[in-house]
């Protein structure tokens, strides 16, 4: 009886010496969708919400963190298309299921999915981290080539939601200004990915050098980032090496090796206007039948239409509760297209938030963008 008093008091005290937080938010799209295939003039008008649950606990130098999802998609046209059934292709490639099987109702349909769920221990020299968690590598505001992780997804509607990786990472701080980082992932088929990354800081630049190996990849990588002087001009650039075994057809692949990087700059003007121009250069691209064939491929952010691409993303700050952002992309091939995607944002107060987005696509018939629909959305974004 003594031992259990004993082991109930030591667990109170931790408990009540931890610090524990929570947050609910609940992100709602309607969208106006063009098909993703080209030859489809058609158009889709649906909801999607997704209800996000967030907590984290922390005592001493150890830390947990629980990111749980439901996500919810309404009308019928959609749910029903090609276009959906692709979406439902899509999940992470970790060797445990990271969401449910997706239950259809009348018009809908609703899953639920893990999306974070990480612990960890640091303290002034280390840091490591276990579970499905979100891997950082690379500069880059648009592309990150260096990133065969958790790479953003610019032309998606949600860019930053990525699947979680299953890993042990590793970083040791070498001392104020440099550290080293080791991790090793799991995939879906049970074999592993390892990275090791450098980081740096000289009198000026930042830098890191990155390698990544699997069974089908190899990846060597570089990054840096420094300020132009006294011009308030903050320049970047980002490369990888990338060799590895794609699909050529269901039961075949074929080895491919080629340099992809970015080079960038970031200004914000006194005005409150902050522009950010960056350009990407990749030493091969990838038919549109060859990216659809490997979308589960770990290389799959890096598989290009085009051999060079300039975007320009433009904000302003009208006041404290309206904001504004510009995205333009032009895709150089034959024939030269463009992406852009104008944002117009209202805060209502620190609950609520309202967005308004258009994804446009332009450019001749037969170009990367020409063929594709336009899409608009609004947006409620609603945390507590």
């Amino acid at each position: 009886m003594q031992a259990k008093i004993t082991l109930y008091l030591l667990l109170v005290t931790s408990i009540v010496y931890a610090d524990f937080e929570y947050r609910v938010e609940n992100s709602n799209f309607t969208i106006s969708q063009g098909s993703m295939n080209p030859a489809s003039d058609e158009t889709y008008l649906y909801n999607y919400d997704r209800l996000r649950f967030r907590s984290d606990y922390t005592e001493d130098a150890f830390f947990l963190t629980l990111i749980a999802d439901g996500v919810n998609y309404y009308g019928n046209s959609y749910v029903n298309s090609n276009d959906f059934n692709y979406i439902k292709l899509q999940e992470s490639d970790t060797p445990f299921k990271t969401q449910s099987e997706h239950s259809s109702y009348a018009n809908g349909s609703i899953y639920a999915k893990i999306y974070r769920v990480y612990g960890g221990y640091e303290d002034d020299a280390n840091r490591v981290v276990l579970g499905l968690q979100n891997i950082t590598m690379g500069v880059g505001r648009i592309w990150m080539p260096t990133n065969l992780f958790n790479p953003r997804n610019t032309y998606a509607l949600e860019p930053d939601e990525t699947f979680g990786v299953f890993a042990l990472s590793y970083t040791r701080h070498l001392s104020n200004t440099s550290d080293v980082t080791v991790l090793l992932s799991q995939k879906k088929d049970n074999s592993f990915k390892y990275a090791a990354i450098y980081k740096s800081s000289l009198d000026f630049a930042d830098f890191s050098l990155d390698f990544v190996k699997s069974d089908d990849t190899t990846m060597l990588g570089y990054d840096i980032e420094a300020n132009l002087g006294d011009s308030g001009v903050e320049v970047r650039s980002e490369g990888a090496y990338i060799q590895n075994r794609l699909k050529e057809s269901a039961n075949t692949k074929e080895n491919v090796e080629f340099f992809q990087g970015i080079a960038g700059a970031d200004y914000g003007f006194v005005n409150g206007i902050t522009l950010v121009a960056e350009a990407l250069y990749s030493s091969q691209s990838f038919s549109y039948q060859k990216i659809l064939l490997n979308y589960d491929s770990e290389i799959a952010p890096n598989l290009v239409y085009s051999n060079f691409y300039t975007a320009l993303t433009l904000s302003y700050s009208f006041n404290i509760y309206l904001d504004s952002s510009l995205l333009y992309i032009e895709s150089f091939n034959e024939k030269n297209s463009r992406y852009i995607s104008p944002t117009l944002t209202y805060t209502l107060n620190d609950y609520n938030s309202f967005m308004l987005g258009a994804m446009l696509q332009n450019g001749e018939k037969g170009s990367e963008f020409g063929d594709f629909s336009n899409s608009y959305y609004f947006k409620w974004f609603l945390s507590f």
